[in-house]
């Protein structure tokens, strides 16, 4: 039967069928029974047929075990290019799948049989998708060595159409991990020591795993280049290929939306992030604007899209963590559910319009409220006796609030559905004690925050221990196999469903005579007993126990095992002689039968070498067959497998068998290619309808001149066309053709006659030039050979390179005028005559030199930079330099230049190609041009160029102080208007140093420069000059600054120390005299929160002693550093910034204690609030410093 074979080996591919994906079958156990492990590597995936007809995928690292009937390994299928071999390592037998070698001849383990059917599809990319099962794969049902996929536990099955985000991106060749390209190498080399004897056969040892060659024609059964993941990212390039549309053409379409697209982008990226409300504890209302765009205010407003599609995405991992997309489409607002209480969200608003998507929004972060707590799991049971019930639970989510508290209640075992309570309290764990045994309780359970109470969880019915169980009913046969018979029982009647019971299943063979022995002891109401043997009847019977006892035995029942399919047939032979058409062949029946008679044989043949499609062409009894109808010399490859009552059989050997062939049939008459030509045509044909079972291999033509009727074979190979040459025009010619293959040639066909056509002119003689000036010449030539047909035209062609001329006459004439040639210069000419007939070969060539003439205007001339000139004699201010390139001197040298830069008599230089013009104007623009000289004349005038001179250099401006402090002076020069920065001067300015020497300071277009990290109270000297286009002018005068006095540092806050309730003391930080000026300090004092700050202190201590507190009124104080400057005229205050206030509240309290404590902790909030100010502050000040620093760099120095 079919259901009786065991399931094929499938290795099958999830995104890429060109990855050899091998598994690794491990054979274990002992005996005549084995299971078969078959490793799945990661990436790879091994496919079955279950029972009920649907496919199941393992995706690795997994183990599949399949039972192996009578030890043997079953037939496993592998990709084309590999062989598995068997390795017994420690007494566990494994099968390896490796490259096969040309000359490697392992052990007789297992032979390799390619499968008769395409395996599965490697990757199935949508349910709708899924093509219906093939018919011919064998489903893993009860047959002879199988096993049901339901027994299969080792492994975890994973669902085809998974997250495509889980899957790789990219395809290899050879896909292994670490682990598996290790165990390869180890058990390859326990192979090559196990077949130690045969090293002298092997060229090479086995490829690495990371270099295994992949099956070039197909792999899994998907040949190379067919897409079985169906996923590809350049799935729009396909289907543009497909349409018949270039890379260039698509190019083109997109450079041409290009700019459309762009401007459509950059309008809907310009959109503002959503705005929260009402945000509850599991939902929040989001709204958004649409995309707005300032600069689009003047364009069409039809230009505007209408209809925007809004994709909202939410995260709540952090701002750059994994965004969720929770709503698609045309609304400004969404309420989002299903959100976690107490839970930090970012939302993100992301608009498509006509397939194009803009830039998401700016994250907008918001945290739900806190609520109840979740319903919590059932509580488990985690000791039972007679008397008492000890349940433990799990705490769920608290949905933001602590869980303080747990209610378990139960309905006392009454079963009325009126529950009470049982416990109140924060444990998870309770024992309930005085119960009845053998009786059901029910409970439920419940968690409570500072939010509320959750809702109960579900009902969960348990029961105390009672009696030992009641005897089972007999066990039952869900399925029987080979060598296994799978059984299912129930539990006795009367028993509680909660209640622990465990069974024992005892088994008794006939044969042994060792009566009934345990087979299975556990929990489970199903078990495949294994290592049984074929066609054999067992006793089975089942006992149930518990912590107080075990249970009668069931009654006894028998079951019997399956037949075996089978062994293979032998390889069939050919009987006879082998005809074109037809041929007998022969075969033996199996060495084994598998236990019952064999009532079928089935002839399976396939044509050709490498076909994979096999036709059943006999089935019956007997054990030979006649093949006919078959064609000549084809190859025939044919099998034989049998059926009986065990199932069918594996497929033999295949034989191979290769009809004769015979000779060609007649060809059709050759057909002419195209139109016939004056000396030559073109013939095609093609082959004969009856090739005779060999291919062709040659053609024969023979043409035959109808004047002389002689024969002469023209063309002979393996080609069906041929150009026949050496014709003359006009004639008629007949042909015929005759085919030949390895059994010899065939018969002719019929003739065929073809006509060829008139034939173009013969060459023409070589022309005639005769040259009027030096720019004309008159061309002439002579009537050519006509060849039976008129000439029609001529065609001259003229150039200045012998290989590269052009067509410049066309007609009927015989001479020609050549105007614009160039003086001096050697042309070439040839002519060619036309007629109906085509156009005849060009005559020789003729080459001629025009006579010379004055120079060639000077096309390049252009002015030179200061840089350019090395003359210590140049000014920019009166001077003007030039260069220009030597003109053609058509045919006389070039003696000299005539310069003309305007009103004054021009400059004549010699032969040089570049001079500089002195004596000229400042800041003037004179328009200059140039003429070559030779002995024939004066050239033409070149273009005219404008140079200007430049200016004189400017004189340098007044510098002034703007702004001054204590380590910086900023200072000024110029006007210093925004117009003033455009021009081209720039500022050069100086300061001495202390060696008595100016450094430069600042070079540039502005007006204004800042001087810092300068010492206080001190004088430095300056001094500017301006430069531009013409230099640099003379320095300024020498201008003195001096920089004032620093004040004080600002003091950290004081800190207060309570003495008793009316009187505390305040310290503060003490400085150190600045530069030989002594410090004092002023300390103030604020009653109250609206009042004024008051003096309370000012001298040279750094603490002060404050009485006459009031009770229960707020202080606040700060201090603040005052330096006495010692001048000639008496000293001055420079006052320091005042220090942060420090709150100071006097109470009542015991300990004392107690009111440092308040201090410092209001002490801490004011200091920590100013330093946040302070960063904002100092955070603002640096990026409105560095947009201006960009503006300046952006907009006025470049």
């Amino acid at each position: 039967m079919m259901a009786e074979h065991p399931p094929l080996l499938d290795t099958t591919s999830i995104l890429n069928s060109e990855i050899p994906l091998l598994t690794s079958p491990i054979v274990s156990g002992d005996g005549a029974q084995q299971v078969i492990l078959v490793q799945v590597n990661p990436g790879e995936a091994f496919t079955i047929r279950r029972e009920d007809g649907q496919f199941q995928c393992i995706t690795g690292p997994a183990q599949v075990p399949m039972m192996s009937p009578n030890g043997s390994v079953p037939t496993i299928y592998v990709p084309p290019g590999y062989a598995p071999q068997v390795i017994e390592d420690n007494g566990v037998r494994r099968v390896v799948v490796v490259p096969q070698a040309p000359e490697f001849h392992p052990g007789g383990h297992a032979v390799i049989h390619r499968p008769p059917h395409p395996p599965l599809p490697g990757f199935l990319p949508l349910p709708a998708m899924i093509p219906p099962p093939p018919r011919h794969i064998y489903s893993p049902v009860t047959g002879a060595g199988d096993m049901a996929t339901q027994y299969i536990p080792q492994y975890h099955t994973s669902q085809v159409y998974g997250d495509l985000e889980t899957l790789p991106a990219h395809g290899r060749s050879n896909f292994r991990d670490e682990r598996s390209c290790k165990t390869y190498e180890r058990l390859q080399k326990k192979l090559k020591d196990r077949h130690g004897t045969q090293k002298d056969k092997l060229n090479s040892p086995p490829s690495s795993p990371q270099k295994c060659p992949s099956p070039t024609s197909e792999h899994n059964g998907l040949t190379k280049g067919q897409d079985a993941a169906g996923i590809s990212t350049s799935s729009t390039k396909s289907k543009s290929l497909g349409k018949g549309k270039s890379n260039s053409q698509t190019d083109t379409e997109v450079e041409e939306k290009d700019e459309e697209t762009k401007a459509l982008e950059a309008l809907l990226s310009n959109i503002a992030k959503p705005v929260v409300s009402d945000i509850q504890a599991r939902t929040a209302l989001l709204l958004w604007s649409p995309p707005s765009s300032d600069t689009r205010e003047d364009t069409d407003k039809n230009d505007v899209p209408e209809v925007y599609t809004y994709e909202v995405m939410l995260s709540n991992t952090g701002k750059d963590g994994k965004y969720k997309t929770v709503y698609v489409g045309e609304e400004n607002k969404v309420t989002v559910n299903d959100l976690r209480p107490a839970t930090d969200y970012h939302a993100k608003v992301q608009v498509e319009c006509n397939c194009v998507k803009g830039s998401p929004s700016e994250a907008e972060s918001f945290t739900t409220a806190s609520c109840e707590p979740d319903t919590p799991n059932l509580p488990r049971i985690t000791n039972r006796t007679k008397n008492s019930l000890t349940l433990q639970w799990k705490a769920s989510c608290d949905n933001g609030s602590k869980i303080h508290s747990y209610l378990l209640e139960w309905d006392e075992g009454k079963g009325n559905g009126e529950f009470c309570q049982c416990y109140y309290g924060q444990q998870k764990q309770y024992r309930i004690t005085k119960l009845s045994p053998a009786m059901g309780y029910t409970f439920r359970l419940a968690a409570k925050n500072d939010m509320g109470m959750s809702g109960f969880s579900e009902e969960v019915l348990y029961h105390t221990s009672g009696t030992a169980p009641s005897t089972p009913a007999s066990p039952l046969l869900i399925n029987a196999g080979v060598t296994w018979l799978s059984l299912q029982w129930t539990k006795p009647s009367g028993t509680p469903s909660d209640e622990g019971i465990s069974y024992i299943l005892e088994m008794e063979d006939e044969n042994s005579g060792y009566g009934f022995k345990p087979k299975y002891d556990g929990d489970d109401l199903t078990y495949t007993v294994k290592n049984l043997r074929r066609s054999t009847k067992y006793k089975f019977r089942v006992i149930a126990y518990n912590s107080e006892g075990k249970s009668s035995p069931s009654e006894t029942v028998e079951y019997i095992t399956c037949a075996d399919k089978p062994g293979v047939p032998s390889k069939p032979s050919v009987k006879g002689k082998i005809h074109a058409q037809s041929f007998k062949i022969i075969w033996d029946p199996p060495k084994d039968s598998g236990g019952a008679a064999i009532n079928t044989y089935v002839v399976e043949m396939s044509e050709g070498l490498n076909g994979n499609k096999w036709e059943t062409i006999y089935s019956g009894a007997a054990r030979e067959h006649v093949c006919d109808r078959l064609n000549p010399g084809c190859s025939y490859r044919l099998r034989v497998y049998c059926i009986g009552e065990g199932g069918q059989s594996t497929a033999s050997d295949s034989l191979l068998v290769q009809t004769p062939a015979v000779v060609p049939g007649p060809c059709q008459p050759p057909r002419l290619q195209g139109r016939p030509r004056a000396r030559e045509i073109q013939l095609r044909w093609g082959p004969p309808q009856v090739d005779g079972g060999s291919p062709i291999t040659y053609y024969g033509l023979e043409m035959c001149h109808t004047e002389t009727d002689e024969h002469r074979e023209v063309y002979q190979g393996s080609d069906v066309e041929c150009t026949v040459g050496s014709l003359l025009p006009g004639r008629t010619y007949s042909f015929r053709l005759r085919a030949a293959n390895k059994a010899g040639f065939g018969l002719y066909s019929e003739k065929c006659e073809i006509t060829t056509a008139p034939g173009p002119p013969d060459q023409c003689r070589p022309p005639q030039v005769a040259c009027r000036s030096a720019a004309c010449a008159q061309v002439s030539w002579e009537v050519p050979v006509s060849n039976g047909a008129d000439v029609t035209e001529y065609r001259l062609e003229w150039g200045g390179v012998e290989g590269c001329m052009q067509m410049s006459y066309c007609g009927p004439g015989l001479s020609c005028e050549m105007k614009g040639l160039l003086p001096a210069t050697i042309y070439y000419c040839r002519v060619q005559a036309v007629n109906v007939a085509g156009a005849g070969p060009f005559s020789e060539v003729v080459a001629c030199m025009t006579p010379a003439s004055v120079p060639a205007v000077v096309t390049y001339l252009q002015g030179l930079s200061e840089d350019e000139v090395e003359s210590p004699h140049y000014s920019p201010s009166t001077c003007l330099a030039i260069s220009w390139e030597e003109p053609c001197d058509h045919g006389s040298e070039i003696l000299g230049y005539s310069i003309d830069f305007g009103d004054k008599q021009p400059i004549t230089v010699g032969k040089v190609l570049n001079y500089f013009i002195d004596g000229l104007q400042p800041d003037t623009t004179y328009r200059v041009r140039i003429q070559a000289l030779n002995s024939l004349g004066a050239g033409p005038f070149s273009h005219t160029i404008k140079l200007k001179t430049k200016p004189l250099p400017p004189d340098p401006p007044r510098l002034e102080c703007a702004a001054y402090s204590s380590q910086t002076l900023k200072l000024k020069w110029g006007e210093g208007t925004a117009k003033a920065l455009t021009d081209s001067i720039q500022y050069h300015l100086q300061m001495e140093d202390k060696n008595g020497r100016f450094v430069s300071l600042y070079r540039g277009p502005c007006h204004t420069y800042k001087v810092q990290r300068l010492s206080e109270s001190t004088s430095y000297k300056f001094c500017i000059q301006a430069c531009n286009e013409a230099g640099e002018g003379p320095l300024s005068q020498e201008y003195v600054f001096t920089t004032p006095k620093s004040v004080p540092a600002a003091l950290k806050a004081p800190r207060i120390e309570r003495i008793n309730d009316h009187t505390c003391e305040i310290t503060w930080e003490v400085l150190q005299p600045m530069k030989g000026d002594p410090v004092i300090y002023c300390l103030q004092v604020m009653v109250g929160k609206d009042s004024e700050f008051k003096q309370i202190y000012k001298g040279p201590d750094w603490s002060f002693r404050y009485t006459g507190l009031q009770l229960n009124c707020e202080y606040r104080f700060r201090a603040c550093a005052i330096r006495q400057c010692q001048e000639i005229g008496g000293h001055q205050d420079l006052i320091g910034p005042y220090s942060a206030p420090v709150l100071f509240i006097s109470q009542r309290t015991e300990p004392p204690a107690s009111t440092k404590d308040t201090v410092q902790t209001t002490r801490t909030q004011w200091s920590q609030s100013d330093q946040v100010c302070a960063a904002v502050i100092l955070a603002l000040f640096a990026i409105f410093s560095i947009l201006i620093a960009v503006i300046i760099q952006y907009f006025v120095i470049k």
